[in-house]
């Protein structure tokens, strides 16, 4: 790429160049997260892409960051600002690993990796990060995100910002304390790895654009690509009515007994500013619903985006018109050593629930009606018997997208807050000693309005092997996503145990033992309606719940009204 060059202390970069720096930040993101796919080993990253990829500039500020998920991209400044804290200056060839809830990550499976970026003269262009879930870090239960943990100690190995690579050279003595963490050491060696890749060559492409700018010229671009997403997101505020909404919604469970957690949030609009108070949301729970603060600034920014401008770039000059306030000591900012791994996957999800139903009031035609509400997580380890190895198992399965003015939801995709795929059948399989017996979408389950909500999906697994331990953490299991504007909720999901023909229910958080032949039906909840819904005309069908078959039976799904 060759561009005119920006002089040092420019006043601006002239648009051009300012659109050509901005895209090029972000393919540097995004070629570094198809190099960590490509090379990563487990399934977990190869196949669902759960990672992500952001680059950085001198100051720490996140100058781009490649389209992947919106829980770890919002949250992944903080552990950046995490990893500067605990070293003075970092060195040409360091890297930085953190994953500390409390340091600015979000669960311990997610795996953060730093680099510095410098020339061939040693200044300091930016910095390359990504960010990864790997799917055993230790603790209680294989997947490390056990549903009875009461405290962080049980969900796994937490490491505080350490050095990974110094000038060059892997830290083995770390590496090693590492690996005899886990329970499968040469899956997560090769996904740190494929990590320290991607950084490699994000950083080769910012060189690569130091050498055609100059270093002050790529400052000054980044800079600019900053102050150019401050104006449009406060141009955005601008257009809508000022003034304060309040919402509020509540977690089922935490996995231990205490039910109705209720989130609650003050939306404000001032003229360009937008702030988003969550300070009088239930104290946090002795189960791991617990979000770290990080990753409730993540939800903000995530609706921040969703509702008030979605086409504006993604990077730090967004979050300048956005202040997020939470209270230590809540389910939206606690204090150690609360649990945390469902906080980061469920809770956040219940957070933009919140958020934006607070925002239909200042933005009618922009907000749908809640979607799931959930990453319905699956977890499955033990031995199989295939190889006699260790593995382990994580997915998060798709459901109901709500429905919003603009027509019906759609089916069977993760939303909000995961961006993830699924994991195919063939992979799946392949990689475990576990079978699909069923894959389809939930015929029915979303709820009525004049636009209708989107189906869940029903997943059967199989189990083969006789040493299996399952965990399952998911949400909106006591009652449906809410419809808006006079549509229905959508149906509530289901979680069965199939054991020798019978189905048991399970409880929306629980870890449980597994034996051959076992089947695990995770069924999803659909979306709400939006709209009045039309009264119905004749003889309505109406969709049942999933048996072990997959077929539904005679009885209606349950629905609430919003």
């Amino acid at each position: 790429m060759s561009v005119e060059p920006v002089r040092a202390g420019a006043a601006a970069v002239d648009p051009v160049t300012l659109e050509v720096v901005r895209n090029a930040l972000v393919g540097a993101a995004e070629e570094a997260g198809a190099a960590l796919r490509r090379t990563a080993y487990s399934p977990n990253i190869k196949e669902r892409v759960d990672c992500s990829t952001a680059v950085f500039d001198a100051q720490a500020r996140m100058v781009a960051q490649a389209e992947h998920i919106p829980v770890h991209l919002g949250s992944m400044p903080a552990s950046v600002e995490a990893a500067l804290a605990a070293f003075a200056s970092l060195a040409p060839g360091d890297q930085v690993l953190v994953s500390d809830p409390y340091a600015g990550g979000t669960h311990l499976p997610d795996w953060t990796l730093v680099a510095p970026v410098h020339d061939a003269s040693d200044a300091l262009l930016g910095y390359a990060a990504n960010r990864a879930h790997h799917s055993d870090v230790g603790g209680a239960a294989p997947g490390s995100m056990p549903a009875g943990a009461t405290e962080i100690f049980a969900e796994g190995l937490r490491i505080p910002p350490v050095k990974l690579y110094v000038a060059g050279e892997e830290v083995r003595d770390l590496v090693a304390l590492l690996l005899a963490n886990t329970r499968t050491p040469r899956e997560r060696l090769g996904d740190l790895r494929a990590q320290v890749g991607a950084n490699h060559l994000a950083a080769a492409r910012l060189r690569a654009l130091a050498a055609d700018l100059g270093v002050d010229g790529l400052r000054a671009a980044m800079a600019a690509t900053l102050d150019h997403a401050e104006r449009s997101v406060r141009a955005a505020l601008q257009a809508l009515p000022d003034g304060t909404w309040h919402a509020e919604d509540v977690l089922d469970d935490d996995g231990t007994g205490r039910t109705d957690i209720a989130i609650r949030a003050s939306v404000t609009i001032a003229d360009d500013h937008l702030t988003m108070d969550l300070t009088d949301s239930d104290a946090q729970v002795p189960g791991s619903v617990n979000a770290p603060r990080a990753v409730t600034v993540s939800a903000a920014i995530y609706a921040l985006r969703a509702v008030v401008a979605p086409d504006v770039p993604a990077n730090d000059g967004a979050l300048r018109a956005l202040t997020v306030r939470t209270r230590p000591g809540t389910v939206v900012d606690p204090l150690p050593p609360a649990a945390v791994a469902a906080g980061n996957v469920e809770t956040s999800q219940r957070i933009v629930d919140v958020l934006l139903r607070a925002l239909a009031a200042a933005a009618p035609d922009r907000v749908p009606a809640a979607s799931q509400g959930t990453m319905n997580n699956t977890l499955l380890g033990g031995t199989d018997p295939r190889t006699g190895e260790p593995f382990t198992y994580y997915e998060t399965l798709g459901g109901g997208c709500g429905a919003g003015p603009w027509g019906p939801g759609t089916s069977g995709t993760h939303s909000h807050m995961t961006n993830t795929r699924n994991t195919p059948i063939e992979a799946f399989e392949l990689a475990y000693p576990l079978r699909v017996v069923a894959y389809r979408l939930r015929d029915g389950s979303g709820g009525a309005g004049e636009h209708r909500g989107g189906d869940g999906l029903v997943r059967i697994l199989e189990v083969h092997t006789d040493d299996a331990t399952a965990s399952l953490l998911t949400e909106r299991r006591a009652r449906g996503p809410w419809g808006l504007a006079g549509g229905d909720a959508g149906a509530p999901g289901r979680n069965l145990l199939v054991r020798d023909g019978d189905e048991q229910p399970l409880p929306a958080k629980t870890t449980l033992r597994l034996q051959r032949g076992d089947r695990l039906v995770v069924a999803t909840p659909g979306g709400g309606g939006y709209g009045t819904p039309a009264p119905p005309a004749g003889d309505a069908y109406v969709a049942g719940e999933p048996t072990t078959s997959g077929e539904p039976t005679t009885s209606a799904a349950p629905t609430t009204s919003a």
